[in-house]
């Protein structure tokens, strides 16, 4: 509910905050601020944004734990997000959330009202077959020289090239020196 509130407050704040900045340094100088404030937000993303993620794929490379890269680059993703949104307030947000040791703060809080699950996976096995031990590897096969070499054609599937001239369909037999079969 609290959330609410703060998305139904947060316009009358930055109108109000507009108003009071615009009275002491003016209507240019306000809009100046709000468009530099914007243009730092979008360099954040675009320069914080990949050097986070980055540092996160070398911890998955280095086998560490990325959950603080992965948080930190989130925080500076949201960070410029409030850059960007024109408001005194939200810049001020921003601005905090680029200081390292605020983010730390917030992630320390926060780690202290998350729970970590650990969840194993097991893997079922079927009483009468074992694992595949030694390489062996249960399997139906047909050996090609077995087959009949003149093999009569499905009607329903064409080939022009089983045509021997005679209106007998037959599938010539295929030699191709690699002993697996062609369905």
């Amino acid at each position: 509910m609290w959330l609410l509130w703060l998305v139904a407050a947060l316009p009358i704040i930055e109108i109000a905050l507009f108003i009071q900045v615009g009275g002491l340094i003016g209507l240019w100088a306000t809009l100046g601020l709000v468009v530099l404030s914007a243009m730092l937000g979008i360099a954040v993303i675009r320069s914080q944004g990949v050097h986070a993620w980055q540092e996160a794929q070398r911890s998955l490379m280095q086998l560490r734990d990325p959950s603080r890269p992965l948080a930190h680059g989130m925080m500076l993703m949201v960070a410029g997000l409030l850059l960007i949104m024109p408001g005194f307030l939200t810049d001020s947000l921003g601005l905090l959330l680029l200081i390292p040791p605020v983010r730390d703060l917030l992630m320390r809080r926060a780690g202290r009202r998350m729970r970590v699950r650990t969840t194993v996976a097991t893997a079922r096995r079927e009483a009468h077959r074992p694992p595949y031990a030694g390489g062996v590897i249960d399997a139906d096969y047909v050996v090609e020289d077995d087959l009949p070499r003149d093999r009569p054609v499905p009607p329903d599937l064409p080939n022009d090239d089983a045509d021997n001239g005679m209106g007998d369909r037959t599938v010539p037999p295929r030699h191709d020196g690699s002993g697996w079969t062609r369905h």
